[in-house]
C-alpha cells in the first residue's frame, strides 16, 4: 500500500473511532475497567458524614481537630488487544470484512484506553505471534497500532488462539485488561484461557459473517477455506445441509460462550453487518 493511501485510511479509522470514544465510550470505559485499587492521596478535616474509620488518628492528635484521610482510585491501566489475522479474518459478504470490524474495534478501545491515560498493547498472532507490540501511551503510539492494523501482512494463514494466551501470559506480569479479537475459528484453547484469566481481565470478542451463522439457498456453490485453501462443492439448496450447518454453528457459538464464561472472561458477539458500537456499549455498561 502507498504511503499516502495508508495515512488517509488511518486519519479515517483515526475520525470515526475516535469520535466515538470520546463521545460514547469514555466513560464508559472508564467505570467498567477500575484501576487496581485505592491509594492514599490526602488529608482534609473531617466533614459530618465521613465514616469514621478514615480518620487519621495521628494528623487528628496533632491539631487536636478530626481529619481524614482521602483515598482515590489507581487509575492507571493497561490494555492489550490480542488480534487475529490469519487469513478467515478476510471473510465478509455485506458491509465489511471481518478484519475491517476487528480494526475499528479495535482503535476504538486503543482510543478509549489512550483517553483514560492508560497504557496500550497489541500482539497480533496466527498461529504463532507475528507482531508484539509492547504497551505504551501517545496518540502516536495508537496511531502506530492502527497502522499495523491496516497494513500488516502475517506470514501463516492458519489460527491457533492457544498462542496469544501463552504469549501474554509470559511477557506481561502485572494484570492487563486483555481483549481478543477473532472468529475463533480455531483448535481448543481452553486451558491456555483458563491460565490467563486467572491473571488477565479478559474479553472474547467474536466477529463472524451472517453467512457463517447460516447458509443461504444459493444451490451449488464453490466454497473455499481462507486458511487451508481447500475448495469444496456445497449443495446449498439442500435443507438438510443447512439445518446441519446451522446447528454446528450454534454449538460453535454456545460453546465459544461457555468456555469464556466458566474461566471468568467476558464475551461479546458481533456480526459484520450489526453495529459493534451497541455491543460494546452494552458490554461497557453491564459491567459497571
Amino acid at each position: 500500500m502507498e504511503t499516502i493511501d495508508l495515512l488517509k485510511k488511518v486519519r479515517k479509522i483515526e475520525i470515526k473511532t475516535r469520535r466515538l470514544s470520546n463521545n460514547i465510550f469514555g466513560g464508559e470505559y472508564h467505570s467498567a475497567f477500575k484501576g487496581r485499587g485505592m491509594t492514599f492521596s490526602e488529608v482534609r478535616n473531617y466533614q459530618f458524614g465521613d465514616d469514621i474509620r478514615t480518620i487519621d488518628w495521628n494528623v487528628t492528635a496533632r491539631y487536636n481537630e478530626p481529619f481524614v484521610k482521602v483515598f482515590e482510585e489507581e487509575r492507571e491501566l493497561t490494555l492489550m488487544l490480542m488480534v487475529d489475522v490469519s487469513s478467515s479474518a478476510l471473510f465478509g459478504t455485506k458491509n465489511s470484512l471481518k478484519k475491517n470490524i476487528i480494526t475499528e474495534i479495535s482503535a476504538t478501545l486503543a482510543f478509549s484506553a489512550l483517553q483514560n491515560n492508560d497504557k496500550v498493547g497489541m500482539i497480533m498472532f496466527t498461529d504463532q505471534v507475528e507482531l508484539f507490540i509492547p504497551p505504551s501511551k501517545g496518540k502516536t503510539h495508537v496511531l502506530r497500532i492502527i497502522r499495523e492494523l491496516i497494513e500488516f501482512k502475517p506470514k501463516s494463514k492458519h489460527t491457533d488462539i492457544k498462542i496469544p494466551f501463552e504469549f501474554l501470559t509470559q511477557v506481561l506480569k502485572k494484570k492487563s485488561i486483555a481483549f481478543i479479537l477473532s472468529d475463533f475459528i480455531s483448535p481448543t484453547f481452553e486451558k491456555t484461557l483458563k491460565i490467563a484469566s486467572k491473571k488477565h481481565d479478559l474479553t472474547g470478542i467474536k466477529v463472524y459473517d451472517i453467512f457463517e451463522e447460516k447458509i443461504p439457498n444459493l444451490g451449488l456453490v464453490r466454497m473455499q477455506d481462507q486458511e487451508t485453501g481447500q475448495l469444496k462443492l456445497v449443495d446449498t439448496s439442500s435443507k438438510k445441509i443447512r439445518d446441519n450447518y446451522r446447528k454446528e454453528m450454534l454449538f460453535k457459538f454456545k460453546s465459544f460462550n461457555e468456555i469464556f464464561t466458566k474461566n471468568g472472561a467476558g464475551t461479546i458477539l458481533c456480526r459484520t453487518d450489526e453495529s459493534y458500537i451497541k455491543k460494546l456499549l452494552n458490554y461497557f455498561k453491564n459491567r459497571a
